[in-house]
């Protein structure tokens, strides 16, 4: 759900964005590029379950390469359009991540990440994610996986690239960002 709060507020700040998400920890906030607040629902069992499935992945690749820092979809990021976005799995490059001084990592993160997962929940619209994740592209995140277990398809999202659908895929390799991960789609496809 979506609300423009123009009429109380010309834009939700990040720390008002903040305090919200404090003050109601079972609910989960956005804000798009034109300062409206997204309020999203929690996620069913399974979509949970095959969440963690995925993140567990990556992260267990990304302890081993040591090249970035993983995170969960409570985690939410300034993007450079100004949007506050929580993918629900995301990856970082060490050296951007480390730019950042520690104010900045403590709070909304203000960097486009350079990896982005989108999983399909029954409570999620189709077209609004492929929006979401067109505007991670549009923000220079490098790679992104739209996951839709229902359908067994992915959408893959190159930086300047047209996005690529695929159907009932096995695996999905990190290529060139992330060398080395293969995150197996069996579990999430069940």
């Amino acid at each position: 759900m979506s609300i423009n709060l123009k009429a109380i507020a010309p834009e939700i700040s990040d720390a008002e964005l903040l305090k919200l998400s404090t003050d109601n920890p079972e609910t989960r906030f956005e804000t798009n590029s034109e300062g409206h607040l997204i309020i999203m629902s929690p996620t069913g069992s399974n979509s949970g379950r095959r969440n963690t499935k995925l993140l567990f992945q990556v992260e267990l690749w990304n302890s081993k390469a040591n090249l970035g820092v993983t995170f969960n979809s409570s985690t939410g990021f300034k993007l450079s359009n100004g949007a506050v976005r929580s993918p629900d799995v995301t990856w970082i490059a060490i050296e951007r991540w480390n730019e950042l001084t520690l104010q900045q990592q403590d709070k909304f993160a203000p960097i486009d990440p350079d990896f982005a997962i989108e999983l399909v929940s029954l409570t999620d619209d189709w077209r609004e994610l492929q929006a979401k994740m067109q505007e991670y592209m549009d923000c220079g995140v490098k790679l992104g996986w739209l996951i839709n277990p229902e359908d067994k398809q992915v959408e893959i999202y190159r930086n300047g690239q047209t996005k690529e659908a695929i159907y009932n895929p096995q695996t999905l390799t990190g290529e060139n960002i992330l060398p080395g991960l293969a995150v197996n789609l069996t579990d999430i496809f069940d």
